[in-house]
């Protein structure tokens, strides 16, 4: 499948696929109906390009399943690994480290893991170890660095971070700050040079429009040679401050017209990146497959074998899937 896109006379390579392969939505509604979970990578392949490894933010990977993803996806496909929540400074239960770790760590009274020095650069280590096959087979593209909405400039420093930037090199790091002081007035050039000068990859969003603090600008920069990403989160500002499942937080359908909005926003980014990795997040149902095919479409990308008989039946089509939501989004 190509991954070259022109838009509006820019030339440049665009990487389009989905923050997860394994989620339930998918499952229900975009697999074909039955399909065993070990084929369902392999199915997706034939499909995108690329894909974020999402489980890794709850557990790092077993070298085991490294080895046998690399095996089930083409020459050409590549991983983004998404951190642990430990290392992008979320709360992280003691459970959520390696076995042999647990008796080591400290944690709170609460019971979630305290991040020392000894202990971050242990889970580097171990990540990059089990990502040996994925690396050794060509198809480990990078990482992802989504930081917790309480990683802010009034309680932390850019600086906090080098630890992982360094230990992930040289492999790229796409940082996503969700704080959205960070990015306020004059501290938004700060912020880019600070990570342009860590060697991040800012990650640019599309998000709901708010001014909530955990809400994000559609900031678009560039900040590390070669490379942009932009992740999708869906527009539902309601979902997105209250909802308490991935569905409620970033269900989205998104029209043609908002993905027009999108291809602009990735063919100017096109011109100062030789790559731009585009990934949706909107992952409620199929949301997230049906928009990000219709992207590649939208952007003269093959967009791979049409989608089977999912696991609900008949899908409907994108037209039929926007009325539904817009009608929702009334009542």
């Amino acid at each position: 499948m190509g991954t070259t896109a022109k838009v509006g006379g820019v030339g440049g390579r665009v990487v389009i696929g989905l923050s997860s392969w394994s989620d339930p939505g998918f499952i229900r509604e975009w697999y074909p109906r039955g399909m065993d979970a070990a084929d369902r990578l392999r199915w997706y392949a034939e499909r995108f390009d690329a894909v974020e490894l999402n489980s890794s933010f709850y557990a790092l990977p077993d070298r085991a399943l490294t080895a046998r993803w690399a095996q089930h996806t083409p020459e050409g496909f590549t991983f983004d690994v998404k951190l642990h929540r430990l290392l992008s400074r979320h709360a992280a239960p003691l459970d959520s480290l390696p076995v042999d770790l647990r008796d080591r760590a400290r944690t709170t009274q609460r019971g979630r893991v305290v991040l020392e020095p000894w202990l971050e650069e242990e889970m580097l280590g171990r990540l990059r170890e089990e990502l040996m096959p994925l690396e050794q087979a060509g198809k480990l593209h990078g990482f992802l660095l989504q930081l917790s909405p309480a990683f802010s400039p009034q309680d932390h420093q850019l600086a906090e971070i080098e630890t992982v930037m360094r230990g992930l090199e040289p492999f790229p790091c796409a940082v996503e700050l969700r704080h959205r002081a960070w990015v306020a007035d004059e501290r938004r050039e700060q912020t880019l040079e600070a990570i342009e000068r860590l060697g991040g990859a800012w990650v640019s969003v599309d998000a709901p429009a708010g001014d909530q603090v955990t809400v994000m600008p559609a900031l678009d920069a560039v900040t590390r040679d070669g490379l942009a990403y932009l992740r999708l989160h869906g527009r539902d500002l309601d979902g997105y401050l209250r909802g308490r499942t991935v569905a409620e937080r970033f269900g989205w359908v998104y029209s043609d017209q908002e993905l027009g909005e999108v291809c602009q926003r990735v063919a100017r980014l096109a011109e100062e990146a030789g790559e731009v990795r585009v990934m949706f997040n909107n992952n409620r149902g199929d949301d997230a497959p049906v928009a990000a095919r219709r992207l590649r479409e939208l952007m003269g990308q093959d967009p791979g074998p049409p989608p089977d008989r999912g696991a609900a039946g008949e899908r409907r089509s994108a037209a039929d899937r926007r009325d539904a939501a817009g009608q929702l989004r009334l009542i």
